[in-house]
């Protein structure tokens, strides 16, 4: 949510700014703006709408290249505290004072009848805009002593890249929660919220830690904590290129994740074979881990909680262990019941997300072990788990998750072996065949994604309804709702996910005429039963798109459309019904002629509460 770079070197500003907000866009935004010293002030353009329009705005300016700035900050800005406007738009000035901000200032209220009262009125509508005036206020030429003073008055989570008016080559910054990352290349000092705004000019970075001042100029980074002391910071290695966050062919980035999902599924699942068994030991996680455990919590936020979903199925069915999934936005208020003996398992593809991140920080203070998936090496949760399983996916650039989800799902499945395995409650050889099923879906997958056009014809029958619904049971109904978010999310269509034994107690009032109706039936142990609750809507003439494993039978009658997966055991077929679920909502959006990788409203990852 919302993007912030920030530059200073030996080449033009702007156009690393307005390439670094370009790469960022994935995240989600309504505005944009950069702010650069010129001639011996800091000039500010920013504007609403895509960094394409605040891109002519700067060209516009048609500044000479010898009067060119080498030192900026940009932001691209997902409206909380205010509406959409270009005041609102980051970057905000106050005095000798600009500043861009992620995140939410908790205490802005009071902050700004503080600074009203000393005559500093803001003319915006934000927070950020009062993060600026407070540290103006506190400003006099000693830039680290201002920042110390600020933070002691500041409440919330934010991330902030700060120039001075009368220090024309030096950024500095300092974040609480929301994420930031830096490196030093030879073009100079850059720092921005996410990895893919640096990976052109390097591949060592480090996160930067909380509630530590860096300090950017064009020779150097130098990083303290509040009490001015000196620290290394810890020197981390991307395994990809630019390439991998480009759309390589792919009129979307969705659609290319979305055939990404073989190799994602490899590079999770292939590190972790030891003579055909699970091994943890790359990732320094001990069965000693699982020793004492008597209870399981999985808690995470949308697609990855959808994932929870699917894996808990598998914990339990092996561990014989209760596992519940949790909302991370509700886990906090619910004073949950966790101790030394449970084991939480916190899901996010960023590794960012604000509510997962403070529901794994209230589980450690519980005592209970906890290990987290996620996709991004050095996140705020891969930082503050006991342990953590990386899913090795590669960039996700699109809003909506597609490999990530297929990635989380392998590595429950990975960690639900190895427990049951290490534990004693799977034997050696049926351990080695769950092994062997879960790398059966990867050219199960491949022969999946085979289908794609068969769905983008299916989809065009779907570009005008308003209403939609899936329907299954089991593993069906948990990846019912997942196909649910995906395709509301991104083709904007209103759909609910219903387990079908459920029709009966309400929801099949809302079932008429052409209604489109999802139904999985992939479940062989409930396919009888889930073909009576097809029967049951389309005996109200409901539009029914049927999906099954292959060699499982199926009246014409009972369907419109009817997608066959390939011969797989049930509990794997998740992992292909996905693909399809994703396919069909991509294809969807498109024909209805939406931005498919950006949805409205929606970011990439919410840092925010």
């Amino acid at each position: 949510m919302c993007g912030i770079i920030g530059f200073t070197g030996y080449t033009e500003a702007k156009k690393v700014l307005i390439d670094g907000l370009t790469a960022l866009e994935y995240r989600g935004y309504d505005s944009a703006g950069i702010a650069f010293y010129q001639q011996g002030s800091i000039k500010t353009i920013k504007t609403t709408g895509k960094v394409s329009i605040l891109a002519d705005k700067v060209a516009a300016l048609k500044i000479p290249d010898e009067e060119g700035s080498s030192c900026g900050i940009g932001h691209t800005r997902w409206a909380t505290h205010g509406g959409v406007t270009d005041t609102n738009a980051h970057p905000h000035t106050a005095g000798k004072v600009t500043l861009i901000h992620n995140g939410i200032i908790e205490n802005y209220r009071e902050l700004e009848i503080r600074l009203k009262e000393e005559g500093r009125t803001p003319v915006s509508q934000t927070d950020t805009e009062i993060a600026a005036l407070l540290l103006d206020s506190l400003y006099e030429g000693d830039a680290l002593k201002a920042i110390r003073q600020a933070v002691e008055l500041i409440e919330g989570a934010y991330a902030f890249c700060i120039i001075f008016a009368d220090q024309p080559e030096v950024i500095y910054s300092l974040r609480n929660s929301s994420p930031l990352v830096a490196c030093h290349a030879k073009e100079g000092s850059i720092i921005a919220s996410d990895m893919v705004a640096l990976i052109d000019y390097s591949k060592d970075y480090f996160v930067v830690p909380e509630m530590h001042v860096v300090t950017l100029t064009k020779k150097k980074i130098t990083l303290t904590d509040l009490d001015g002391n000196q620290v290394c910071p810890r020197m981390l290695h991307v395994n990809w290129d630019m390439t991998a966050a480009k759309k390589g062919g792919y009129p979307h980035f969705m659609l290319k994740e979305i055939h990404e999902q073989p190799d994602s599924l490899r590079n999770t699942i292939l590190p972790r074979i030891q003579n055909k068994l699970p091994d943890f030991t790359a990732d320094n996680i001990p069965d000693s881990l699982f020793d004492g455990i008597t209870r399981i919590v999985i808690t995470a936020c949308g697609t990855a909680m959808h994932a929870g979903l699917i894996g808990r199925a598998m914990l339990e069915k092996l561990l014989r262990l209760p596992v519940t999934v949790e909302v991370a936005s509700e886990f906090r208020y619910q004073d949950p019941i966790i101790d030394k003996n449970t084991l939480v398992i916190t899901i996010s593809q960023s590794g960012e997300t604000a509510d997962t991140l403070a529901a794994l920080k209230l589980s450690r203070e519980r005592g209970a072990s906890t290990l987290s998936i996620v996709n991004v090496k050095g996140s705020s949760i891969a930082r503050e788990s006991d342990y953590v399983l990386y899913t090795h996916a590669g960039p996700e650039i699109a809003v909506a998750s597609t490999k990530a989800y297929t990635a989380q799902l392998a590595c429950l499945y990975l960690l639900a072996f190895r427990f049951g395995f290490a534990t004693g409650k799977l034997e050696k050889e049926v351990c080695m065949d769950e092994m062997q099923q879960l790398l059966s879906i990867i050219p199960a997958v491949e022969e999946t994604l085979a289908q794609d056009k068969v769905i983008e014809e299916i989809s065009k029958q779907l570009t005008e309804k308003e209403d939609l619904f899936f329907i299954g049971r089991g593993l069906d109904y948990a990846l019912s709702c997942e196909g649910s978010i995906k395709l509301k999310e991104i083709s904007y269509i209103h759909s609910e996910a219903y387990a079908a034994g459920e029709l009966k107690h309400g929801t099949l009032s809302l079932v008429t005429e052409g209604v489109p109706v999802v139904a999985l039936a992939t479940q062989q142990k409930v396919y009888s039963k889930m073909i009576s609750n097809i029967r049951e809507v389309k005996a109200r003439n409901a539009f029914v798109i049927l999906i099954t494993i292959d060699g499982q039978e199926a009246e014409p009658s009972i369907y419109d459309y009817h997608i066959s997966l390939p011969e797989i055991k049930d509990d794997y077929a998740p992992f292909l019904a996905a693909v399809v679920l994703q396919l069909l909502a991509y294809y969807t959006s498109l024909h209805r002629g939406l931005n498919v990788d950006q949805p409205r409203n929606l970011a990439k990852s919410v840092t925010v509460e």
